[in-house]
């Protein structure tokens, strides 16, 4: 297993080494939604608020983890995927043992691709996850190639609006978090994206009154949801933002 500082290391060198670069065409700016690890209450609270706004959402899964207690929320069954799945939101990937990606060399990190790719099959053969989140946030400068050829996308927690020419193997995402942003903090962000004509994506886990250290209130969530109503901007999942920005 790697160190914390060496896991630093390996994220810092896979923002500047672009594995995927891709240059966004000057359109109106869009936001997607996406929840790690995907809680009973993402699947429930966070899929009902977005779906209340028009929009839909990316939930990156680890199969390992589906209908598994942890130590802040109960993880989301399988019912739960199959109606995301059938609402129109996106099932996408982390890998099937939520390992960080800088502790897997090629051959571990092949298999945990199928491993997931097998487990959400069995679910439900129409499942195709085509992007993928760094499990943690952090990216392997090594893996970045191998999951290139595996995924359309592979997400971060680096914050910022992805905007100008961007890295489709490390999106910059913003956190969704209650003890991490406020109102005037996600506000700032959207105005950067109606700014610069950007695709800005938040990430987050849990959605309940009485959110983990990870996730945020359903108030924090309606907050960002009419933001983006009030700027105009499309609520896409990932899919739909890459199809729509030509990647």
């Amino acid at each position: 297993m790697w160190s914390a500082f060496q896991k630093r290391v390996s994220n810092r060198l896979a923002r500047h080494f672009r594995a995927a670069p891709h240059r966004l065409p000057v359109r109106a700016p869009i936001v997607s939604f996406t929840f790690d690890d995907a809680p009973e209450s993402a699947a429930g609270e966070g899929a009902e608020l977005l779906e209340k706004h028009g929009g839909r959402g990316t939930f990156y899964l680890s199969g390992s983890l589906v209908d598994q207690p942890s130590d802040h929320w109960h993880g989301l069954s399988n019912d739960a995927i199959v109606r995301l799945h059938q609402a129109g939101h996106e099932i996408a990937c982390h890998t099937f043992s939520h390992q960080c990606a800088v502790d897997l060399d090629e051959t571990a990190m092949a298999r945990e691709i199928e491993r997931n790719r097998s487990h959400f099959r069995s679910i439900d053969s129409s499942i195709e996850l085509e992007n993928f989140a760094y499990p943690y946030g952090l990216a392997s400068v090594w893996r970045k190639p191998q999951l290139a050829r595996a995924y359309r996308s592979a997400r971060g927690i680096l914050p910022g609006v992805n905007r100008d020419v961007i890295d489709l193997q490390f999106l910059r995402a913003s956190p969704l978090i209650d003890c991490e942003i406020d109102a005037e903090g996600i506000d700032r962000y959207f105005d950067e994206a109606v700014e610069s004509g950007g695709w800005l994506i938040f990430y987050g886990h849990d959605v309940a009154d009485r959110p983990s250290p990870y996730g945020c209130t359903p108030h924090l969530m309606r907050h960002a949801l009419q933001a983006a109503e009030k700027r105009s901007m499309p609520i896409v999942t990932v899919a739909e933002a890459l199809r729509r920005i030509g990647a």
